[in-house]
């Protein structure tokens, strides 16, 4: 079956690239589970693996970088096509982009230092990443964003709110964040070409969970941490036409993962009970089901994720 999807793009400034993507149509061919092919990037990087989208094939993957931690708390997105990490422990200024079974440096770098709680999405049909948030021990990263063309970097507005381990998703399809672990609130923004503005609060105190958009705009939260509570969630909210409504739950409590939409599913791997889960939407991006369909092989936090083919670095 092929999708028609129709995408108005985030357009953080005027430019004739931009404009002409807002009347293209791009298609997505629907795949069944059993020919999605998942490659898990974990830390430390030797554990990482190739997961089958039914759960029944989990195989080891060779992944080579300069450093085994290389992948620790960075943040990852498409841009061209092509994934890209961004930060992290081992380096909190580095963007590396994997070239075939390899992560490999590029000579651009971000603007701020970015070792942890930060995010990145993909943006513009996927001709850029926006990369914000994170730690606050070099200066005030929690607010502050910038934009990855694939060659170079460059600012853009910081957000009103921290959003330290608050996520990067997609609403409306412009970026939009939610809660944050260092202040420990439920505030909500999403980023146009004027700037941050405020979305809906999220009903609970909440950071660590995986945000998720949709091509129908609506954006979908799994797990977390409920700063209320301070316990770890099996929740599934979506926010959608301004309004935040529980859809689903986890078979366990969940934070600090990472998720990724493939052919009406996604695909979220747990860092807390290490469970990978699959949600399933109807034609119409509405929720279906929720199952388990395995585990990690480790217990790895925020792993870097990327369709791959069933063979890929095997």
């Amino acid at each position: 079956m092929i999708w028609q999807q129709f995408r108005t793009p985030f357009c953080p400034v005027d430019s004739a690239e931009c404009l002409q993507s807002c009347s293209e149509t791009t298609t997505t061919t629907t795949t069944a589970p059993s020919d999605v092919s998942i490659l898990v990037i974990t830390y430390p990087i030797d554990g990482s693996y190739l997961q089958s989208g039914d759960g029944i094939s989990q195989i080891s993957a060779t992944i080579n970088a300069p450093q085994n931690e290389y992948a620790w708390d960075a943040a990852f997105a498409l841009v061209k096509g092509e994934l890209h990490i961004f930060g992290g422990k081992s380096d909190g200024y580095k963007i590396a982009r994997l070239n075939g079974c390899s992560l490999n440096e590029l000579p651009a770098r971000l603007n701020r230092r970015r070792d942890y709680g930060h995010a990145a999405v993909s943006t513009e049909n996927g001709q850029k990443a926006l990369v914000c948030f994170g730690n606050y021990n070099f200066g005030d990263t929690r607010k502050s964003c910038e934009i990855f063309d694939g060659s170079s970097t460059t600012t853009t507005f910081d957000a009103e709110w921290t959003h330290r381990g608050g996520g990067l998703g997609l609403f409306k399809n412009q970026p939009a964040t939610v809660g944050c672990y260092a202040t420990k609130h439920q505030k909500a923004e999403t980023l146009s070409a004027t700037g941050w503005t405020a979305l809906p609060d999220f009903p609970f105190r909440i950071s660590e969970h995986s945000l998720v958009g949709l091509d129908n705009g609506a954006m979908l939260l799994l797990g977390g941490r409920d700063w209320g509570s301070e316990s770890f969630q099996t929740w599934i909210w979506e926010l959608k036409e301004d309004q935040w409504i529980r859809i689903g739950e986890l078979s366990k409590p969940a934070y600090a993962g990472s998720a990724i939409y493939v052919s009406r599913s996604v695909y979220y791997f747990d860092y807390e009970n290490s469970a990978i889960h699959r949600l399933d939407l109807d034609d119409n991006e509405e929720f279906e089901a929720v199952q388990e369909i395995g585990s990690q092989p480790g217990r790895y936090a925020w792993p870097v994720l990327f369709q791959a083919d069933s063979d890929y670095c095997t």
